[in-house]
């Protein structure tokens, strides 16, 4: 098997600690040519303008590969305490476990996807708006006006969620809730809704029956910023996608690939989108119009068996696709098998082509120091790894 080696282009130190913190893994956004670091913490979310700190040029030597955080000495290392980042704090109405959140690509706006409210919050804490809608608590009818309800209760705790985007341009607001919203009225029947809202003042613009039943949500934004797709996690009974359209009077959806496939990434053109099976053992590329695989790679058929893995171990024959990856470019995707090589050794990450020819893989990423975790791809040829301490982000290119 060929081998590519991945160059370090920065590494991003986490604004926010783990435990410190409460905070979740750090990540980075690309949308409409600019990037955001951004990491949610119980107490508030931090989005770093990365790039207005990012060096002239990088070099690996100053990252010690024996620890999780670089030297925070170097020509390669920026983030929230680099000099010149741009650090914008957004203070949280609730604790991380209570939601999703969202930031606008120009980090002016925040949103909070909590289990009783989409909540958009500016730098200073004030609230531009807010849309209360059905509690995401499975067995809790009530329809919820604050937080303070329902904190003491302890399986709000572990309620279910849906998930919040801006589009590219932030101008609308995608928005997976429960249903229903405040102004229909409690129904105890209501399934999932999708809202797209409008930015400058909450208003829903539009409105359909999103016909799941979520545990979870993730959006993955398009370049045309009125579409938009949409991964619903329903536990075992499947994981339904969905894509959006709004013409600007109407949302229109479709459903793809039978609640059968997780949506992964869109390509830089919008044309193309990625995938992997529930169970992970296939990926796929898939025309964007009409979802219809153009190509496809299975794990057992293209990924060698780990090194490290015990010869007679015969589960080490099958390899697992991660459910992240993307697309470095059109015809390129990076994809990793860390999940499933943790339980034999070094994780592992791969270049894929998807061209006119089919899918197949190229070669192996080999990296100078242990990377930990899946990979992201950030669509501009580049993509990134998380330390498996959480407090730092590797960014790569070829």
């Amino acid at each position: 098997m060929a081998e590519v080696a991945a160059r370090l282009v920065v590494t991003l130190a986490a604004p926010l600690g783990r435990s410190r913190d409460a905070a979740g893994a750090p990540r980075l956004l690309h949308r409409s040519g600019k990037r955001l670091l951004v990491q949610r913490g119980d107490a508030e979310l931090v989005a770093v303008a990365p790039d207005t700190a990012r060096p002239d040029s990088v070099s690996p030597n100053s990252v010690d590969p024996c620890s999780a955080r670089p030297s925070p000495v170097g020509p390669d290392t920026a983030g929230a305490d680099s000099e010149g980042a741009v650090v914008i704090r957004f203070p949280a109405p609730w604790p991380r476990r209570y939601g999703t959140c969202a930031v606008a690509p120009d980090g002016g706006l925040a949103v909070f996807a909590g289990v009783h409210a989409l909540r958009a919050v500016d730098p200073a804490g004030e609230v531009r708006w807010e849309i209360l809608h059905g509690c995401w608590d499975g067995a809790c009818h009530t329809l919820h006006t604050t937080y303070d309800e329902y904190v003491s209760d302890h399986s709000h705790g572990y309620a279910d969620q849906g998930s919040a985007v801006f589009s590219a341009d932030g101008t609308l607001v995608w928005a997976h809730i429960r249903g229903p919203l405040a102004a229909a009225g409690p129904d105890p029947e209501a399934q999932d809704e999708w809202l797209v809202v409008d930015v400058a003042d909450g208003r829903v613009l539009g409105r359909v029956d999103a016909e799941t039943a979520a545990v979870g949500s993730e959006h993955v934004p398009h370049p045309d910023p009125a579409r938009m797709g949409l991964c619903v996690g329903e536990g075992q009974d499947g994981v339904p996608m969905l894509w959006g359209r709004w013409d600007g009077e109407r949302l229109s959806v479709e459903r793809f690939c039978n609640d059968e496939r997780i949506l992964m990434a869109v390509s830089p053109s919008g044309d193309r989108f990625l995938t992997v099976t529930h169970y992970e053992e296939t990926l796929a590329v898939h025309r964007t119009e009409d979802g219809s695989v153009l190509c496809e790679l299975d794990a057992l058929d293209g990924v060698p068996r780990h090194p490290e893995a015990d010869p007679d171990d015969l589960d080490a024959d099958v390899a697992l696709w991660d459910y992240t990856g993307g697309f470095l470019d059109e015809e390129t995707v990076v994809a990793g098998t860390s999940e499933r090589d943790g339980e034999y050794g070094e994780q592992r990450h791969w270049l894929v082509s998807a061209d006119a020819a089919g899918m197949r893989l190229n070669a192996r990423i080999t990296y100078p120091f242990p990377v930990s975790g899946g990979v992201t791809a950030l669509g501009d040829g580049t993509w990134y790894t998380v330390s498996e301490t959480g407090d730092a982000l590797h960014v790569w290119s070829r």
